[in-house]
C-alpha cells in the first residue's frame, strides 16, 4: 500500500522543488516540436485554437495553461490557479492524462468514470480531444523523443508505473 502511494505521488515529489518558471524553456521546446510534427492539430481545432485551456494534473504541483493558437501558441506552468483565466479546464491524474495523449484511453470512457473532469467550454475540450485523436502515433512519444534518451526513459518509467497501478487496481 505504501509503495502504491509513493508511485502515485512520484511526479509530485520529483517536481515539487522546481519553480514553475523553470518549466518554460522545456514547454516551449515541446510546443515547437508538436507544431512542427503535427500542424494538422491546429487546423482541426478551428476557432477553438484561440481558447485557453487549463490542464490540471492532480498529482503534480503545477497546472498548465495552453492556448493552441498556431500564430501565438502558449503553454505555461503555474503553481496555483487563483489568478488564471481560462475558457475550459481538464483535470485528472498525470497518468490518466498521459494515457489519453498516448491514445491508449478513450476520453469519453474516462470522463464517465469521473477519472477525468472537464469544466467550462466543453466544445473547446472536445475539439482538442478530437484533434489529438486524429494524430498518427503518440504525441507522448514525440515529446519524449525531443529529450533524447532521458525523455524516452522517463516516458517508459511513467508507462511502467501506470501498468503497475492498473494491475493493482484489476486485482
Amino acid at each position: 500500500m505504501m509503495q502504491s502511494i509513493m508511485l502515485k505521488n512520484l511526479p509530485r515529489l520529483l517536481l515539487r522543488p522546481a519553480p514553475a518558471l523553470l518549466y518554460r524553456p522545456v514547454l516551449n521546446r515541446i510546443v515547437k516540436r508538436i507544431i512542427r510534427l503535427h500542424p494538422g492539430i491546429f487546423e482541426r481545432l478551428g476557432d477553438n485554437c484561440r481558447k485557453t485551456i487549463l490542464i490540471n494534473p492532480t498529482n503534480l504541483p503545477v497546472v498548465f495553461l495552453i492556448k493552441p493558437d498556431p500564430e501565438r501558441p502558449l503553454v505555461r506552468a503555474y503553481k496555483n490557479t487563483n489568478h488564471l483565466h481560462f475558457d475550459a479546464s481538464i483535470t485528472g491524474s498525470l497518468l490518466t492524462l498521459l494515457r489519453m495523449v498516448d491514445g491508449r484511453l478513450d476520453g469519453d470512457a474516462v470522463f464517465f468514470t469521473r477519472d477525468l473532469m472537464i469544466d467550462g467550454d466543453t466544445e473547446a475540450v472536445v475539439s482538442l480531444r478530437n484533434a489529438l485523436d486524429d494524430v498518427d502515433g503518440s504525441i507522448a512519444d514525440d515529446i519524449a523523443a525531443s529529450f533524447g534518451f532521458a525523455g524516452q526513459a522517463a516516458l517508459n518509467l511513467m508507462r511502467r508505473i501506470d501498468l503497475k497501478q492498473r494491475e493493482r487496481t484489476a486485482g
